[in-house]
């Protein structure tokens, strides 16, 4: 569509987009400090998602073609947290949808869904600090301690 400015000179109209990300952009950050940031949504806690229709994507994620398609993810990603070597993940692994899904993108089998540069092996404390903004939640590297590092005022 074009719209005419007052001298008659055609311009285009300029779409909005989103801000797509993808699994191949987020690898080339190298610290999982660098990708949460990457990937960090700051929603609100409470903030509905999918409501009363929440039973349609707990039904899709039971699906056995889910469950192939996690197991794969799992396995690109060597259930490490974000993907990032050395955040090994000892639990349940959640698959993370980097650009977030709805219920219509279920309900059509959105190609969204399954696509292996939408996703990203996550802990739950992550998932949460992804979704809501809050990096408190993040499992955050331990300090390596030394003899005397807490009274500075003895000698090793």
């Amino acid at each position: 569509m074009l719209l005419l400015h007052s001298d008659d000179i055609p311009v285009p109209k300029v779409k909005m987009t989103m801000n797509i990300r993808t699994y191949s952009e987020l690898i080339t950050l190298s610290t999982f400090e660098e990708r949460f940031r990457y990937l960090k949504l700051n929603g609100t806690v409470g903030k509905e998602t999918f409501g009363f229709k929440r039973w349609i994507n707990q039904e899709f994620y039971h699906s056995s073609e889910w469950l192939r398609f996690r197991d794969n993810i799992i396995i690109r990603d060597g259930g490490c947290d974000l993907g990032v070597p050395g955040y090994a993940i000892y639990g349940s692994v959640l698959i993370h949808h980097i650009n977030p899904i709805t219920y219509e993108d279920i309900l059509h089998r959105n190609s969204c869904i399954f696509d292996p540069e939408n996703v990203i092996c996550t802990m739950h404390k992550t998932h949460n600090a992804i979704h809501y903004g809050d990096e408190s939640l993040l499992n955050i590297a331990l300090i390596e301690r030394s003899h005397n590092d807490t009274c500075p005022w003895r000698k090793s």
